[in-house]
């Protein structure tokens, strides 16, 4: 058991392959951006109360090599925890597109286009690279909360650091006016359901011996 806690690292640079499924998944999220034949607004009260906060913009953009950071130090710390996170993030993106095929949601976003800054300038990239459907759930919410859950193999002030920062992604959300309160639930939810099946899922490929590099070690003697 301690060989899946502490791999090889040529076993770890082989593993951190299974990462180019992710943007080979990603290619579904462009082509279901658009409003399609029925949009619905999932907005409550609370989200009227949520300000505008353009410097949240920030954290919002670091969560793009924030996971890929996360999931290769995870390869190198524990391989098993490496896999169940990233299988929970693949299943999780694939449950999201579903959401976007059958159930698009969007959202009202303000108009930035005369305001002055830096920042101004990077939430109109934003909106204008990322069309205002694929809301719910969230994926920013999705990924980060699953960063959050594997990194409990890190020491107390990695994890810290993480958790603080999975945080900060998901308040931005809303913050930058992304996503609404509903979609941060949704992805939540999605991510916990799906860090908890691939968990499942991991056990019983390891029994079965047909996941490549968990085979256990043979019995000495």
């Amino acid at each position: 058991m301690a060989h899946l806690d502490k791999p090889s690292y040529k076993s770890v640079w082989l593993s951190l392959l299974w990462l180019l499924i992710i943007p080979l998944l990603n290619t579904f999220y462009g082509i279901l951006n658009r409003a399609g034949d029925h949009v619905y607004n999932l907005e409550i009260s609370l989200d009227h109360l949520i300000p505008f906060v353009p410097v949240f913009i920030i954290p919002y953009l670091i969560w793009y090599p924030f996971i890929t950071g996360v999931l290769v130090a995870l390869a190198f710390k524990n391989r098993k925890m490496y896999f169940q996170t990233l299988i929970a993030l693949c299943s999780g993106l694939i449950a999201s597109y579903l959401f976007f095929a059958v159930f698009q949601t969007a959202i009202q976003r303000p108009d930035v286009h005369n305001e002055i800054g830096v920042l101004y300038r990077l939430i109109e990239l934003v909106y204008r690279t990322d069309q205002p459907y694929n809301c719910f759930p969230s994926i920013h919410v999705l990924t980060s909360y699953l960063m959050l859950r594997g990194a409990r193999e890190f020491g107390k002030i990695n994890r810290w650091l993480i958790a603080g920062m999975s945080v900060l992604i998901i308040l931005s959300t809303v913050l930058v006016k992304q996503h609404l309160v509903v979609d941060i639930v949704g992805g939540i939810l999605v991510g916990e359901l799906c860090f908890r099946l691939s968990g499942v899922w991991m056990i019983c490929l390891r029994r079965k011996q047909q996941f490549p590099g968990f085979h256990e070690p043979p019995a000495s003697g």
